[in-house]
């Protein structure tokens, strides 16, 4: 069956007169005729009994009237999907976020987009570091992901959304935990508990640096995974971790953050999607960020 078939056997159903359903139709009697000789034939039954004075539904055409007009409402449906899409009203954004910091900037954003266009879905990933998610915005596996960088990545588009500083995150006995700031050489000696080294992250390359730069290299006595489990190692006092002010909001209340003496050492959390991307919804998000999550600078 064809959904034009279809359409003109509902306009007969409804209309049981085939004058009246031909000008519903904006054809001519005689085509719509054939189309439902047509069905009939090709279903092998009578859809409708006419006389001369008036045309009836037949059992076979009372059978298929109500899911006739489901299959047409179910095209009509498609149709506006399509369109919905098109214009941006739905769709689905993948979104990938690391730190927690990058939490309270991804619920902010998901949530306004979903005030303005319901129909718009997020996939959402949270451990998904600058180099990871840069990665797979280019290969097409991420919309759009919050990352850090030094300097754009070509075919990236994006902005800075937030600004992070250094610090030093260390057990509140610590020796150091009362001062109000610290040089990063006076870290030489401590015990350091940082992210692996893959999947590659901006946090652990400032924090290599920043020692390097300083005249040590860190002594990594154990790596973790993920902010939290930083977190509580050093809370156990496994040892300290160099890291930004907006990850050691989330820490562990038994942790002391001291900012670093590294005034120049300033790092942007963009808001970052590929250049080139033909994506409607991506194109709504990004105009909902622009007053959920500001240019900062």
């Amino acid at each position: 069956m064809e959904l034009q078939q279809i359409r003109a056997f509902v306009a007969v159903a409804e209309e049981l007169h085939f004058g009246r359903a031909a000008e519903r139709l904006g054809i001519a009697q005689p085509p719509l005729s054939r189309t439902i000789r047509t069905l009939e034939t090709e279903l092998d039954v009578s859809l409708f009994q006419r006389t001369t004075r008036s045309v009836s539904l037949s059992p076979a055409g009372k059978a298929l009237f109500e899911p006739a007009k489901h299959m047409l409402a179910t095209q009509q449906a498609a149709i506006e999907s399509v369109h919905r899409s098109s214009s941006g009203e739905v769709g689905r954004v993948r979104f990938g976020y690391s730190q927690p910091s990058s939490r309270d900037l991804t619920a902010a954003l998901v949530t306004a987009s979903h005030e303005r266009s319901p129909g718009i879905t997020f996939q959402l990933e949270s451990s998904v570091y600058s180099e990871e998610g840069l990665e797979r915005i280019m290969d097409g596996t991420l919309d759009l992901a919050l990352v850090r960088w030094r300097k754009r990545p070509p075919l990236i588009a994006g902005r800075p959304v937030a600004i992070e500083r250094p610090c030093v995150a260390m057990p509140n006995t610590h020796r150091l935990a009362a001062r109000k700031q610290i040089r990063v050489e006076e870290l030489a000696e401590e015990p350091f508990v940082l992210f692996p080294a893959r999947p590659s992250s901006n946090l652990r390359e400032t924090a290599m640096r920043l020692c390097l730069d300083a005249g040590f290299s860190p002594r990594v006595v154990q790596e973790a995974p993920d902010s939290q489990s930083v977190s509580a190692l050093v809370a156990a006092g496994m040892g300290v971790t160099i890291t930004f002010d907006s990850v050691a909001v989330g820490y562990d209340s038994r942790i002391t953050a001291v900012p670093l003496n590294a005034p120049n050492e300033i790092t942007q959390l963009h808001l970052a999607y590929r250049l080139d991307h033909q994506d409607a919804a991506l194109d709504t998000v990004l105009d909902v960020a622009e007053a959920v999550l500001p240019t900062v600078r």
